[in-house]
């Protein structure tokens, strides 16, 4: 401010004070760009995507709510155990509100937005926030930002490092990567795109668990050749076990 036939020194304060102000709102406004998504669900779409998450995977109650969201804003819908399907199904809402970056030529076939997701067994700790217990939901939350701000896109068969040095995701496991495959439901059925708009569809992927051994071997040959390792057992693999066999070792 610049009043004229002000007394010097009272210029000098109303600089700083507004020098001060300038700073106060700056910080406020990183504050808010902080925790206001830029990427997120119009209202009807999200409510859209969890009527879809319940038909395909189960009622549920529970939500772990985000509460800084800086680019999308990842919700983890909590599917409880059910009596057919004695595991927690736990699904990311949210994440398909970014526009991935799938190369024109494979629009056709690939979708450019994703929902993620896990399986747990129902003795799993949800509540704990130990690694042993919170690497699913870490996991959840990588994949769901991988690609945000980037080049990258996501779909099936791509894997992801779960850790950035190659190490474990837990002391309990040897786990240290994962795959992304097709999801299924509560019906054992393939979960099929949802279509939100035209030309506007989200993929539901689910996150496996890999073995470095298996990581490697995939990388090397293909993915249907180190799902042929599973052979039969693939299905009985999806809920995470932190000790199952190592199939490629």
């Amino acid at each position: 401010m610049n009043y004229k036939g002000l007394f010097a020194c009272i210029i000098l304060i109303t600089a700083l004070v507004t020098l001060t102000d300038a700073k106060t709102t700056k910080a406020m406004q990183e504050e808010r760009n902080e925790t206001v998504p830029q990427y997120y669900y119009p209202e009807k779409e999200w409510n859209k995507v969890s009527d879809y998450i319940e038909q395909q995977y189960g009622e549920y109650e529970n939500v772990m709510h985000e509460i800084v969201s800086p680019d999308i804003h990842c919700d983890i819908v909590i599917v409880p155990p059910t009596e057919e399907q004695p595991f927690y199904k736990l699904v990311t809402m949210g994440a398909g509100a970014y526009k991935m970056n799938v190369p024109r030529e494979l629009k056709s076939d690939v979708c450019d937005r994703a929902e993620y997701v896990i399986f747990l067994p129902k003795d799993w700790n949800l509540k704990s926030d130990k690694e042993e217990d919170w690497w699913p939901f870490r996991a959840l939350k990588t994949a769901a930002r991988l690609t945000v701000g980037t080049e990258e896109w996501l779909y099936y068969g791509h894997t992801i490092a779960l850790t950035e040095d190659g190490s474990s995701v837990a002391e309990n496991t040897k786990f240290n990567s994962c795959v992304l495959l097709p999801s299924t439901g509560k019906e054992e059925q393939w979960v099929k795109p949802l279509k939100l708009s035209a030309g506007k569809k989200v993929a539901f992927l689910q996150i496996f668990p890999l073995y470095q051994e298996e990581l490697e071997y995939k990388m090397e040959h293909s993915l249907d050749k180190m799902l042929d390792t599973f052979g039969d057992e693939i299905e009985d693999n999806l809920v995470v076990n932190i000790q199952r066999k190592n199939f490629c070792k």
